[in-house]
């Protein structure tokens, strides 16, 4: 959260009533979504609705005690995060306060009300290169010069995106903090590291492109069946136990964007502890360096303040904008939109607005939306391309996906993943359920993975598709008559289709092979099922039973293919297809 020097705040108002955290003041000079702070403590909070002379204010702390009568005072700007080096390897809260700088400033792991600190580090100095000279016309959104971050991203820092730009007439290099200027134009203004921008403002881009390049997860269920886009959306519906927040973190340890915002919005505290104690400790897969290195926490879990909840969604789309204007590919996991939600729900019951479907409010549909669209595959101001890719979990209550929040993102994602419960008892991992999930990505991300992987990928998939929708019919059938009952040539499309459950879909997130499958790895797995397909229905066409087909010793070495290595596996893939041949041929 930036902060609010002494000059930008002025004594307006008075408390006139407190409600939770919706607090309503009386003659305060303010405007919709400025900043205010409350109370003797000065507890931070948000303009949200304005009456006359009331004003109602949702708080980003809790607000017991806080009595009418107390001091109300407006910063005359809106709730704005701070943006440049350091953002990083650090854990914020809903409203960009970082957490282990408030414990060192606490002593303490509980936080008293009212403790604030910037965004960033206001006093460490970065070593500022530019890539400017004086003479040089630069205008919104111009590279000036880069900063080392962290071990892995290079901070490009760039002009102000609401700056009138101008000629370069002095530019500095060296060891500088982010508040000092590095840069002035002829206009007079002075460009410093740091930047300021308002979360519910969308920063601007020249141009928006339709994405067709994957952005590649690892799981096989995913680029296999239901991929993403680099500038995509997805959902990730799910009931209690189903997996969502471990799909989540596997796209984040995993998935190739450059960058990783993580936003744990609302959910249990030990689910953010597990991703704050885990994150710092785990090496990069892409460059051996810390994951922490080129990921950017905010942790809001469900006892936290109401408010802040639902204002910490914005704050990291923000912080994703950011980096993508640098040319990054950011992945940004939203975990979960339903805790999001619930947190509007509840401070529109207390501002008494008209309720929609199951309480939620009205605008739900519109904020879903507005949250979705800001991801993208953007050309910059200044001529580099980077995108954002959102992926929201949704934790819809008893995992029934008629609620509101799944049904309004339904509408708006390109790709919807849905996790079973059933899948999840079985131990089945990801407990993705293929016949319940999309990706409308599939046509525009053909090319690439025809391009980079193999000529017949659209194909190979087709019939790994057909061949799992076939097995969904039979087993009605199977239910009502029992598998002997159904012709020999159904009972091997079973067979198939349980290897591709088995060795295709499933994936072990716990094995150091398993857990990330290139997409090479994906294609070769489905092709060497695909053989033992052909030539299993040869060795039927030629009279051989199916239970002797069955029993060849070479067909399950399939499952084997995920935990061995991803440079042998090619082999290892070759060596099942001639012995599965040889030994169906011989049987005939």
């Amino acid at each position: 959260m930036s902060q609010a020097t002494e000059s930008d705040v002025r004594e307006d108002g008075v408390i006139e009533s407190v409600s939770g955290p919706v607090v309503t003041a009386v003659d305060l000079d303010a405007r919709m979504n400025d900043v205010v702070y409350v109370g003797h403590e000065g507890l931070m909070g948000e303009v949200i609705e304005i009456e006359g002379n009331v004003t109602t204010i949702q708080v980003y702390e809790e607000t017991s005690d806080v009595a009418p009568g107390e001091p109300v005072e407006s910063t005359g700007q809106p709730l704005s995060v701070d943006l440049g080096p350091g953002m990083l390897d650090t854990i914020y809260d809903g409203v960009q306060r970082p957490l282990d700088v408030l414990e060192t400033k606490m002593d303490s792991a509980f936080l008293d009300r009212g403790v604030d600190a910037p965004g960033i580090d206001l006093e460490r100095t970065w070593e500022f290169e530019p890539e400017v000279e004086e003479g040089d016309e630069v205008s919104a959104g111009d590279i000036l010069g880069s900063v080392p971050e962290t071990e892995s991203i290079d901070h490009k820092v760039m002009v102000p995106p609401d700056s009138d730009g101008g000629e370069v007439v002095s530019v500095e290099s060296g060891n500088f903090a982010v508040d000092e200027t590095v840069v002035e134009l002829d206009t007079g203004e002075e460009i410093a590291m740091r930047q300021e921008w308002p979360v519910r403002k969308k920063r601007p881009a020249a141009e928006k492109f339709t994405p067709t390049t994957p952005l590649v997860s690892g799981q096989r269920i995913l680029d296999g069946l239901f991929p993403i886009a680099k500038g995509g959306t997805a959902a990730i519906p799910g009931p209690f136990g189903s997996g969502k927040t471990v799909t989540q973190q596997s796209l984040a340890k995993f998935a190739d964007a450059d960058i990783v915002v993580y936003i744990g919005c609302g959910e249990r505290g030990n689910e953010m502890t597990e991703v704050i104690d885990d994150f710092p400790e785990l090496p990069d897969p892409q460059t051996g360096n810390p994951l922490m290195a080129r990921t950017c926490l905010i942790a809001n879990t469900s006892n936290m303040p109401v408010a802040a909840r639902e204002s910490c969604i914005y704050t990291g789309i923000t912080i994703a904008e950011y980096y993508r204007d640098m040319g990054y590919d950011v992945a940004l996991m939203a975990d979960s939109t339903s805790r999001w939600a619930e947190a509007m729900r509840e401070i529109s019951s207390r501002l008494e607005e008209m309720p929609g479907e199951e309480g939620y409010p009205a605008y739900l549909s519109a904020r879903l939306s507005e949250f979705y669209e800001r991801a993208g595959y953007y050309r910059n101001t200044n001529g580099t391309e980077g995108s954002v890719t959102a992926i929201g979990a949704v934790s819809p209550p008893g995992g029934d996906f008629s609620e509101p929040v799944t049904q309004n993102t339904l509408r708006i994602v390109k790709a919807f993943w849905a996790l079973d419960a059933d899948l999840a008892e079985r131990r089945h991992f990801p407990a993705i359920n293929w016949n319940d999930s999309y990706s409308l990505y599939r046509d525009q991300l053909d090319h690439w993975f025809e391009d980079n992987v193999a000529e017949d990928w659209s194909e190979l998939r087709q019939w790994g598709i057909d061949t799992l929708d076939e097995e969904d019919e039979l087993q009605e059938i199977v239910q009502l008559v029992g598998k002997d009952a159904l012709p020999e040539d159904q009972q091997l499309t079973l067979e198939v289709a349980r290897y591709l459950r088995e060795a295709w879909l499933q994936q072990n997130g716990l094995h150091d092979v398993d857990r990330y499958s290139p997409p090479e790895k994906t294609y070769r797995i489905l092709e060497g099922i695909k053989t033992f397909h052909d030539e299993a229905f040869d060795a039927l066409d030629a009279g051989v039973p199916v239970d002797e087909i069955q029993s060849i010793d070479a067909a399950p070495q399939l499952a084997r293919i995920g935990t061995t290595p991803d440079d042998e596996a090619d082999e290892f893939v070759s060596e099942i297809e001639s012995k599965m041949a040889e030994q169906l041929r011989e049987l005939y």
